[in-house]
């Protein structure tokens, strides 16, 4: 699943690409098609097909943020501001192309699933191989609880107070602390991927209960946590199995993986260990972490 990192180089490849695009266009997937008329919401959540497309259409697209794992899109028309909410889910990718052929990758190319036609000609396109992904369409950003429940962004001078303060609360206190830095009310965006390579900079056993860290070790976490997702943002982040950013290219941070998915650790070179916590594949190092 794209993580923080991921999604943020998706942010800023689409950027300049479609900033100040006027959408002209709205095609749906059979899929998203069949979906509906089933009563499944696949990757338009929330709404019919034909009233997204009656409010996308002669919108222009002004800005895209992030916040944690979500992608927000602003989009106006004619003085009315609205949000296209989008999360990658397990497999989801964004591309920029003349034609959908032209993605190149065949499973993206082969599973798209909402296509934008823009002003220029060009076409935005939403693929996922798997469908887990989603797209909102909401008037106000306070109505997206997903996006107002979500922590501080790591790197915001609260952050960290708040992850401390997050901690601190009675229903942390006996989970594991790999189980507590996933949650997104927690730190923001810190994935199964970037909360093993965090926890093992920091030499925390994942099965560690909250309680049994003190004030100390749960900066020095929140620290490791962040340097973690910051050398994922520069080295273009994970592709573990099907993540692309919007040139179609993978990133690159799985070769400087310490500990995730190796068979040795990378700073001991000891067996890694695995475990499931909190549903999730955990590896560790029981030589490194304690």
């Amino acid at each position: 699943m794209p993580e923080l990192p991921e999604v943020e180089h998706v942010r800023r490849g689409l950027e300049p690409k479609v900033i100040g695009e006027i959408i002209t266009g709205v095609t749906f997937s059979d899929k998203v098609h069949s979906g509906k008329q089933n009563g499944k919401e696949t990757i338009i959540k929330g709404i019919d097909l034909q009233t997204f497309k009656d409010h996308v259409m002669g919108s222009t697209i002004s800005q895209i943020d992030r916040r944690s794992k979500y992608l927000i899109f602003t989009i106006e028309n004619e003085g009315r501001t609205q949000f296209i909410i989008s999360h990658l889910g397990m497999s989801g990718a964004y591309f920029v192309v003349d034609h959908i052929d032209d993605i190149g990758i065949p499973n993206y190319m082969n599973h798209w699933h909402v296509e934008l036609a823009l002003q220029s000609g060009k076409k935005l396109i939403y693929s996922d191989i798997r469908r887990f992904g989603e797209m909102r369409l909401i008037d106000r950003l306070e109505d997206a609880r997903q996006i107002m429940a979500i922590a501080p962004e790591p790197f915001n001078i609260e952050a960290e107070a708040h992850f401390l303060e997050q901690l601190d609360l009675k229903k942390w206190q006996k989970k594991p602390i790999k189980e507590a830095v996933m949650n997104h009310s927690v730190i923001s965006g810190c994935g199964n991927i970037y909360a093993c390579e965090g926890l093992h900079a920091a030499g925390i056993d994942p099965h560690r209960p909250v309680s049994s860290l003190d004030e100390a070790s749960r900066k020095h976490l929140f620290q490791a946590l962040v340097h973690a997702l910051e050398e994922g943002i520069l080295y273009g982040g994970s592709s573990i199995s099907s993540y692309r950013n919007v040139e179609g290219e993978s990133g690159q941070m799985q070769t400087r993986f310490k500990i995730y998915g190796r068979k040795t650790c990378g700073t001991c070179g000891s067996d890694v260990q695995t475990a499931v916590i909190a549903g999730r594949n955990t590896h560790y190092c029981t030589i490194c972490q304690k």
